[in-house]
């Protein structure tokens, strides 16, 4: 399949969650050569009870540790509608999925994409997982099994500019 026109979107990689650095390195390099989208989870009990049914939330001040064309806070698993209309509105057909808990976040946002009519990808090599699964297969396998797109290596990564 030939995309006209791709994005990637960088779920979650931020301070409240162990990122290891050379997959910020490597994101961050991406990130210079597509137009990029990040999530940043804040929290805000009012709106995501994290802490009242995990025991645990995000910082509530977190930035984005990868630089981004836009920066998009969320409260949740989901990434904001906003972003998703953003990504839209640029005419992008496919986009390149990455970042933290390739099995929950990252799905979540592949299930959001895939529903407005985008072609979720994820970037596996630059993913990790939950806490379930660090190695981020489990989430490679459910985005395969939903939306047919995973890429596991930058050699499988083909971008024209």
């Amino acid at each position: 399949m030939i995309f006209r026109k791709q994005a990637l979107l960088v779920v979650d990689v931020q301070p409240s969650f162990a990122v290891p650095e050379g997959m910020i390195r490597d994101i961050t390099a991406l990130s210079r050569r597509l137009y990029t989208i990040a999530t940043v989870e804040r929290h805000d009990e009012a709106i995501t009870p994290f802490e009242r049914q995990l025991g645990w939330h995000p910082g509530a001040d977190d930035d984005s540790l990868v630089p981004a064309d836009r920066i998009f806070i969320k409260h949740g698993y989901l990434p904001p509608a906003d972003a998703i209309d953003h990504l839209k509105s640029l005419g992008v057909d496919r986009v390149l999925v990455c970042g933290v808990q390739a099995d929950t976040c990252c799905l979540a946002a592949g299930f959001m994409l895939f529903d407005a009519g985008l072609h979720p990808t994820l970037l596996k090599w630059l993913s990790i997982g939950s806490s379930l699964d660090r190695s981020a297969d489990l989430g490679a396998n459910l985005w395969r099994h939903h939306f047919g797109s995973v890429l596991y290596s930058a050699d499988a990564l083909r971008l024209d500019r």
